[in-house]
């Protein structure tokens, strides 16, 4: 039986189902009782947003064939470079599992699809199936369980001008109405978002508000913008990848109905919180949390994840800050690193270990003494979390590379005395001696991609990604030519410096 509660998914209460268990001959009994008159499938380009094919049918034979044989589409044009157009046709096939009814159009019931080739298997390129092989790869080399998490953070903006209950600059960490007034929108946005996934931790209000933009853009300049958060919860890294490509399309189109901007671009405004996309990670064994044992200490496998994530962290950038402005948001003293270390509950290194009830998970008892029933989570909830990503990052690629430093962290020699080593406590920039100990980060798109090209064979080697994908992430940051920017810019007048700023921070404003 399905929990019959308003955000389940609305499917899984209509066929008495967990998604896990969907067939053809459901979704067929879904089309006839909710009158569907089109399929639309939807999958990540190498661009990693969210493409959409619309399917109709006019006969229920027109849609099981849809159903049991999927379509063709042009790989040349959703792989530019990778897919040679004289073999570009690649089948586009639906997962069951991961059927819903658009909240957008509720004639349309909806998949995520999976690429196959002409022999029909796998595409070796597209980023959903080199996250597959990854995380295939870690569950096969180490026997366990690897579930990640997505903080989004972005901005809504709206229209501007005199308002009461105005936020501080600064000051929107959790902030509620009337100060903060996108609650109701950021709750649709939600709604969808569980209703299709199933893993929606929270909502929040971030740190950042601007009363009115600044910008050279006719279509920015004076909007109020309002940061705000959806956090996940933990699910196999392999889910993560769709879930959250699918909560970028959610919270767009939301946004778009109610006449505002939903942006996720790494910085809006100088000395205003930029948006960052941190990872939580965990490691399961047969559905239990393995992170720490029973005195709250990490645990062995915690600190070799840790030293494999330290170990590929420079490398990671590649994936997870993709364009110029990200590298306005990573500076030393804000809550964004630039140093590879870890640290317990420290926002200003790369990997923090955050709060995880360890010792005690009925924390309540201790407020309510009179709660007469005890509660036993039995599944854990531990993480750690990587802080460097922000809103640019190829959000599957990313995965799939953070799956290939934890299966290294976990099978290679030498990964615990490496999480000693880059392990730090308190604020890293108080103490510049072990500052100057600790790899940088690298400072620029251009940086990112000489690293990767240097090291391709960590990614290469186990053959989770193609030389064509790393070529391609190589070539994309290149074009970014950013190796120079904080000379260029000081080079300027403040009033050159801060339109040359707008520029960088506003140029992906869409694609982001």
């Amino acid at each position: 039986m399905v929990d019959n509660l308003s955000l389940s998914n609305p499917l899984s209460l209509l066929l008495d189902k967990n998604r896990e268990d969907f067939t053809r001959a459901d979704l067929l009994r879904v089309v006839k009782e909710r009158n569907i008159e089109r399929f639309s499938f939807h999958y990540t380009g190498i661009d990693a947003q969210l493409k959409e094919l619309r399917l109709p049918f006019s006969d229920l034979n027109q849609a099981e064939r849809i159903l049991a044989a999927g379509e063709r589409v042009d790989g040349s044009s959703l792989f530019k470079g990778l897919v040679d157009p004289s073999l570009s046709d690649l089948y586009v096939v639906p997962s069951y599992r991961t059927a819903f009814i658009s909240p957008f159009d509720n004639r349309s019931l909806d998949f995520i699809c999976r690429f196959l080739d002409r022999d029909e298997n796998p595409a070796p390129f597209p980023p959903d199936n080199i996250l597959a092989i990854a995380h295939d790869r870690f569950r096969q080399n180490t026997g366990l369980e690897l579930h990640a998490l997505g903080e989004l953070e972005f901005f809504l903006l709206g229209e501007g001008g005199a308002e009461f209950f105005a936020p501080q600059r600064g000051a929107g960490y959790h902030a509620s109405a009337p100060f903060f007034k996108g609650g109701d929108v950021v709750n649709e946005m939600v709604r969808y978002i569980a209703q299709i996934t199933g893993a929606v931790k929270y909502a929040h209000a971030e740190v950042g508000f601007i009363k009115s933009v600044r910008s050279d853009s006719s279509l920015l300049s004076g909007r109020r913008a309002e940061q705000h958060e959806i956090e996940f919860l933990t699910r196999p890294i392999n889910e993560m990848g769709d879930f959250l490509a699918l909560a970028k399309w959610i919270i767009r189109n939301v946004a778009f109905r109610h006449g505002m901007l939903a942006t996720f671009v790494p910085k809006l405004e100088e000395g205003v919180a930029g948006n960052g996309f941190h990872i939580h990670m965990a490691l399961k064994k047969q559905g239990r949390n393995i992170m720490t044992d029973d005195t709250g200490a990490l645990t062995q496998e915690a600190l070799k994840l840790i030293g494999g994530l330290t170990h590929y962290a420079s490398t990671l950038s590649a994936f997870g800050n993709t364009v110029a402005s990200a590298f306005l948001r990573l500076v030393p003293n804000q809550e964004a690193p630039t140093r590879i270390c870890w640290s317990h509950a420290n926002r200003s290194a790369l990997i923090r270990v955050p709060l995880g009830w360890s010792k005690n998970r009925h924390l309540a008892r201790l407020i309510n003494p009179a709660e007469p029933d005890d509660f036993e989570d039995a599944g854990g909830r531990q993480t750690v979390e990587i802080r460097s990503p922000d809103g640019s990052a190829m959000f599957h690629l990313l995965l799939a590379g953070l799956a290939t430093a934890a299966e290294y962290g976990l099978t290679a020699d030498g990964m615990l005395a490496l999480a000693k080593k880059t392990q730090v406590l308190g604020n890293i920039f108080d103490d510049r001696e072990k500052l100057k100990q600790l790899e940088p980060l690298p400072g620029s798109c251009v940086a990112c991609s000489e690293l990767l090209n240097a090291r391709r064979d960590m990614y290469e080697k186990f053959g989770v990604f193609p030389p064509s994908v790393i070529d391609y992430i190589v070539s994309l940051l290149k074009k970014e030519a950013d190796e120079d920017l904080n000379r260029r810019l000081s080079q300027m007048t403040a009033e050159e410096r801060l339109h040359a700023t707008r520029e960088l921070m506003h140029h992906d404003i869409h694609r982001h």
